[in-house]
């Protein structure tokens, strides 16, 4: 071959590899999808998307009304039964035993007070009232005043966001602080809740041992479930050994 020939071959080879690179982008072009189809099928994927959270936002719902119908059925409706029936038995006993129908009565009296408490705290965990009056910084302080361990709180909104993301918000916080009482062995825990751009961002960190999971049928889960009905979500970062940090941004425009 001579050196002319030679000379000519390595750019040839260089503009055929070029060559056969456009005809692949040009064929990638005009056989894969449109922007049109793009689109559509982002919108698919969005809507998909859409229609897990909603879902997992119904069972969710569901699996709260079952708790409540439990908790009804098994607490202040037996308690309420059973001041009935003392308050009958007592009835039958008060011409013949004063003393006894008196005991009786004051056993009635000592189950209503236990049965509006426990109403009480039922309504509590539906939608608290404080809440509702004052908004998401007096109700999650009084949560940290009744934790087993010393919290700080911190809300850092101008206004009020929506009541499904205050009532949300809440829950995430309670159910959290519920776990770090029970499993966390953390002896300091705090809550952030701010706005940043379009969302409300809830944190609670403990420097307990660390290790939460979200699980299904969990509390946890059930908090991912509660934030997906509105497009949110939850996020639990928990190595072993601590700390554990939940997050949850709550798309929110007001």
């Amino acid at each position: 071959m001579s050196l002319l020939g030679l000379a000519c071959l390595v750019p040839a080879m260089y503009v055929t590899r070029a060559m056969a690179m456009g005809h692949a982008a040009f064929a990638a072009l005009m056989l894969g999808p449109s922007p049109s189809q793009r689109e559509n099928a982002a919108l698919r994927e969005r809507t998909e998307h859409l229609r897990a959270s909603r879902a997992r936002g119904v069972d969710a719902a569901e699996f709260e009304r079952r708790r409540i119908e439990r908790d009804l059925h098994d607490g202040a409706q037996q308690r309420l039964l059973a001041v009935a029936m003392d308050i009958g038995r007592a009835r039958a006993k008060l011409d013949e035993d004063p003393e006894g129908a008196r005991e009786l009565i004051e056993q009635a009296h000592a189950g209503t007070r236990e049965a509006i408490s426990e109403l009480r705290d039922l309504a509590r965990g539906i939608y608290p009232a404080i809440l509702t009056d004052r908004g998401l910084d007096p109700a999650l302080s009084g949560l940290a005043g009744r934790a087993p361990v010393p919290v700080e709180v911190a809300v850092d909104l101008d206004e009020r966001p929506p009541a499904a993301v205050e009532s949300i918000a809440y829950f995430i916080v309670a159910e959290s602080l519920a776990n770090i009482a029970k499993y966390a062995r953390a002896t300091r825990a705090s809550v952030r809740v701010a706005r940043e751009d379009r969302w409300v961002v809830v944190e609670v960190i403990d420097n307990g041992v660390g290790g939460a999971v979200a699980r299904p049928d969990g509390g946890l889960a059930g908090l991912a479930d509660r934030a997906a009905t509105i497009d949110g979500m939850l996020i639990v970062d928990s190595p072993p050994g601590g700390p554990t940090i939940i997050r949850a941004d709550l798309p929110c425009t007001w």
